[in-house]
């Protein structure tokens, strides 16, 4: 169910005839909210979508067809300088940490340790880190990062979750050296993803 945050309607120039050639006419206007809504930050998703456009509609005579035009603008908000703290995380991958895994044993041996810089991360920097291949029995094919986006919907009837990938990124082809620190290095993708959001009607 779409809910309009913002609608504002604006005379750009009064009716007249506009002179052959290129005409440019600049313009600007706040983005005020209707009544106590929030201006969230653009986002494409599966189930939650904000978006933000220009339509531009021009008025001709009565045998000319009008002409309009559409075009989505991007709103960002400005990190919070000071108030992100640094989360650094170290982790240990395992056959025995790995979940929805169903034949556990049949997994060949390894052990596979890193850290990343920072659990919270400012959507325009990169979430960075490194990981060490300390021992493995198999040879290693390829190590793979995958960004999974969670958006959760709630109306009268329940609530939907669903968990989507959007990027995968390789960060090292082969059997690599054990031992080895290989960077992480991942720029988020700012359509497709946004800072954590938690409303009333819907969280991702």
């Amino acid at each position: 169910q779409p809910i309009q945050i913002i609608n504002s309607t604006i005379e750009m120039v009064k009716p007249g005839k506009l002179p052959s050639g290129k005409t440019e006419i600049p313009f600007e206007f706040p983005l005020q909210m209707k009544g106590n809504k929030v201006l969230y930050e653009t986002y494409h998703g599966v189930f939650v979508n904000i978006q933000y456009t220009l339509r531009c509609d021009m008025r001709r005579s009565l045998l000319a067809k009008d002409l309009t035009k559409t075009c989505e603008f991007i709103v960002h908000s400005l990190s919070q300088k000071g108030k992100l703290l640094p989360s650094p995380v170290d982790f240990t991958i395992t056959p025995e940490t790995l979940q929805n895994v169903k034949e556990r044993a049949s997994l060949p041996k390894f052990l596979i340790r890193g850290h990343l810089n920072s659990t919270n991360c400012v959507i325009t920097q990169p979430l960075t880190g490194e990981l060490v291949v300390e021992s493995a029995e198999a040879a290693v094919k390829s190590i793979e990062l995958q960004l999974v986006r969670v958006e959760t919907c709630g109306c009268a009837e329940g609530y939907a979750r669903d968990a989507t990938e959007i990027q995968n990124i390789q960060i090292a082809d082969g059997d690599v050296c054990r031992g080895l620190p290989i960077p992480i290095h991942m720029v988020f993708p700012r359509l497709f993803t946004c800072p954590t959001l938690e409303t009333t009607n819907f969280k991702v």
